[in-house]
């Protein structure tokens, strides 16, 4: 059943109301097998203090339809802008035509397209609005981090910015309405120093993304960031570079999100495997035959897909096809269960998957992509961790990353580092890297953090798919403890 019709702006100057457009859209609605309407409305706000000087704020918005048909067994998509009735009806015919030119080379049969199945909402729970504030305010925040980052004159550049993003979204069938409002707060920090040839940098906050307001700022303890990355991007131009071998690793959660994000995440999305990446991102090592049976990681490794942790940056009700989302393990004791494939890759694959279709705005149509993917804690502390170590390196914050077209060798570089020997930590080492393959770096996995050191992360800007598409993934994970890890320092 569809709810009570509401009067939704996402905005508050957001003519016309979503309401008036799908009353409009339903009176043209075509005679197919099935329709849907999907209205975007998003708004970005972003503001950068800059060596001490505030840049210019970045105020986007954009507002649009985007148009599914099926019938016969084709599939046809169109996007607008002018949402007028004459706009929505040349958009309405467009997706008619390509409906009918799909109809003979489908993929899937007209009965296993994904529909709707109910009506539903969700909103993002906010504390303190990004707007209880002025712009001035958030720039005079802006410009004491800058003066605490510039705290030694080896810093040569310094910048502080907050970026919120307002995303309201409207999913309409014939039988369905969903109406989903999502709001992102990203903060960053950073310093950079320079000593001869010798450049360094060190950042905090931007994987720090989350579905909250300025509340987030003082949950990340972001103010307080501001004078230990200056003094660590100092500390590390005198540092010695990282060693050289097979050592124990114990990445932090941060540089956790980007392992979890880059060899997990990815390889593990559907249409990925089925080889709708391989043009552009690559293909993924997993294959179908995998999940159920095949050995990802060590019998720690517990990872789940949850769109439902609140706050989490990647939370959602639904994906962008209607599926309602739930919490589901995607590898349980090391063992790999399911694939990140939403309904139409299910059907496709014929396998189990979860509710990831997703899209980044009006113009573009929803594809498989992560959204929560975290790892779930374990039952070490990490000074526990380190105890157990007699040669290692402690690594901190991605500085890069690199990865093979199937996803499965990579090499990854951090910002800082510290020396595990004989079960204490030692000095900073500067540019620390690793590097291993999935099959293998996973089942090496020694220790899992503690519930109590397990931290929730944020990507703001996952890129995938063609044309490309931007959007927010979240990673939550403990600190965690890898053995026979081939890391090594320079540039």
């Amino acid at each position: 059943m569809i709810d009570k019709p509401r009067q939704y702006y996402f905005h508050s100057n957001s003519p016309p109301l979503f309401s008036d457009i799908v009353k409009t859209f339903r009176a043209l609605a075509p005679a197919v097998d099935f329709w849907s309407l999907r209205l975007v409305d998003q708004r970005l706000e972003r503001i950068t203090v800059r060596q001490d000087r505030t840049e210019p704020p970045a105020n986007r918005r954009t507002l649009g339809a985007h148009i599914t048909v099926f019938d016969g067994g084709g599939a046809g998509y169109a996007a607008t802008c002018d949402l007028s009735r004459s706009g929505l009806n040349t958009a309405v015919h467009q997706a008619i035509d390509w409906a009918c030119a799909t109809a003979d080379i489908h993929l899937i049969g007209r009965e296993e397209h994904a529909m709707p199945q109910r009506s539903g909402r969700y909103q993002s729970t906010i504390e303190q609005p990004w707007h209880s504030i002025s712009i001035q305010d958030k720039q005079s925040l802006l410009i004491r981090l800058n003066r605490r980052l510039k705290a030694h004159d080896a810093i040569v550049d310094w910048w502080a910015s907050l970026e919120y993003l307002n995303n309201g979204v409207m999913l309409v069938t014939p039988d369905v309405e969903i109406v989903q409002s999502v709001v992102h707060i990203t903060p960053s920090l950073a310093a950079v120093a320079n000593r001869e040839a010798e450049t360094q940098i060190r950042s905090y906050g931007s994987d720090n993304a989350a579905q909250a307001g300025l509340e987030q700022l003082s949950r990340i303890e972001f103010e307080e960031a501001a004078g230990r990355v200056a003094e660590e991007a100092v500390a590390l131009l005198h540092a010695p570079n990282c060693p050289s071998g097979m050592r124990d690793l114990l990445l932090m959660p941060g540089q956790m999100a980007l392992q979890i994000h880059e060899s997990i995440g990815h390889p593990l999305e559907l249409d990925r495997i089925l080889g709708d990446e391989r043009n552009y991102a690559g293909t993924s090592f997993v294959t179908p035959e995998m999940f159920g049976a095949y050995r990802y990681g060590s019998e720690l490794l517990n990872v789940t897909f949850d769109p439902t942790r609140p706050n989490q940056v990647g939370s959602y009700r639904y994906d962008d096809e209607g599926a309602a989302a739930s919490r589901q393990f995607l590898i349980k004791g090391g063992i790999l269960k399911r694939p990140l494939g939403g309904m139409t890759s299910q059907r496709r694959a014929g396998l189990e998957g979860v509710a990831n279709s997703r899209s980044c705005s009006w113009n573009r149509p929803a594809i498989d992509r992560m959204a929560n993917i975290n790892l779930e804690p374990g039952e070490t502390s990490p000074e526990e961790m380190i105890a157990s170590v007699e040669r290692g390196i402690l690594m901190e914050t991605n500085r890069s990353w690199s990865i093979d077209d199937s996803r499965n060798k990579f090499q990854f570089g951090c910002e800082i580092g510290w020396l595990i020997e004989q079960g204490e930590r030692k000095g900073i080492v500067k540019n620390p890297n690793y590097r291993g393959i999935s099959a293998t770096f996973w089942r090496n996995l020694k220790a899992v953090g503690d519930a109590s050191n397990c931290a929730v992360m944020g990507v703001p800007t996952c890129g995938k798919g063609e044309p490309n598409q931007a959007i927010a993934v979240g990673h939550a994970s403990p600190p965690c403890l890898f053995e026979v890890v081939d890391v090594f320092g320079g540039a």
